[in-house]
């Protein structure tokens, strides 16, 4: 069967058809799937009840996996899967509901604000491949935003202010917005600020997006005050209901996007009494967006 890849929406997200996970991809395939992240960024496969091992093989198809590392709070003895996936669900190491008030979950929460996979390393988050093994009754959505079509929609007095500018971007940042503030020593050293540019060129396409996330806590040069009354401005602009999509998932859905071209953020559900048990392989950037300068 050839790949098929359905529009759900004016900008962004495809339905695909024609991939098994299960078995082995052929280049065909590979590059039916790379074009249809160009042209949709964020894609949906359904029905692939997969194991881990066959997630990371289907994803490095596409590229190096970055591992899930430096970017949580979970220690080493309370991971739940392998450090090739993130585990971005509601359960403990012993696939229990994390408590209401555990840290880690706490943490977890920063899933729901607006953001860009691993914005805050300094080679950022190509794609992610999100695989849905346990879905809760109601709730639990993920929202796409397409950052192609809200650049594309800035006036150009506003595309020449931002071309630019560079911004910094850490986990203190994101979690702060939530009051998560607690943070050991050697967190803040593995959180610290990495700089990126507001304004990315896609590789491949040429078109231009806005490179925003929670995760951005000032622009370099501005006074802060001021950076993030802008990138509020931003933040609102890109978010507007005519960029964005909302997938409601069915088990074993598994949904790609582009870290380059999308912002995503989880919805609310009852976490006290549903599991929502998903697992995210995520390929690694080729290249920091700017320079980085040392501390």
């Amino acid at each position: 069967m050839s790949v098929r890849i359905r529009p759900l929406h004016p900008h962004l997200f495809g339905e695909v058809e024609g991939i098994d996970m299960r078995r082995p991809l052929t280049a065909d395939e590979v590059a039916a799937v790379e074009a249809g992240m160009d042209r949709h960024a964020v894609l949906v496969f359904h029905d692939q009840d997969i194991t881990d091992e066959q997630q990371v093989a289907f994803s490095v198809n596409f590229g190096q996996i970055e591992l899930a590392v430096g970017g949580n709070i979970t220690k080493p003895g309370e991971r739940r899967i392998d450090v090739k996936l993130a585990d971005v669900s509601n359960l403990d190491q012993n696939n229990q509901l994390l408590a209401r008030d555990d840290r880690r979950r706490m943490f977890n929460l920063g899933n729901r604000l607006w953001h860009s996979d691993s914005s805050f390393r300094a080679v950022p988050a190509k794609y992610s491949l999100l695989s849905g093994r346990r879905i809760p009754s109601a709730g639990g959505n993920t929202e796409f935003a397409d950052m192609r079509a809200a650049y594309d929609a800035l006036d150009d007095r506003t595309k020449a202010e931002i071309e630019d500018l560079v911004c910094e971007h850490s986990l203190i940042y994101s979690r702060g917005l939530l009051g998560f503030t607690e943070l050991s020593e050697e967190e803040k050293r593995t959180f610290a600020p990495v700089r990126q540019r507001l304004v990315r060129t896609h590789p491949v396409t040429g078109r231009k997006s806005l490179f925003l996330s929670s995760h951005i806590g000032t622009i370099v040069g501005w006074q802060m005050p001021e950076a993030r009354c802008l990138i509020r401005d931003l933040m609102e602009h890109a978010t507007q209901r005519e960029f964005v999509h909302a997938h409601v998932w069915r088990q074993h859905d598994l949904v790609m996007w582009d870290n380059r071209q999308t912002m995503h953020r989880a919805r609310a559900f009852d976490e006290t009494r549903e599991a929502r048990d998903v697992r995210r392989t995520t390929i690694a950037g080729e290249a920091p967006t700017v320079a980085q300068v040392a501390a």
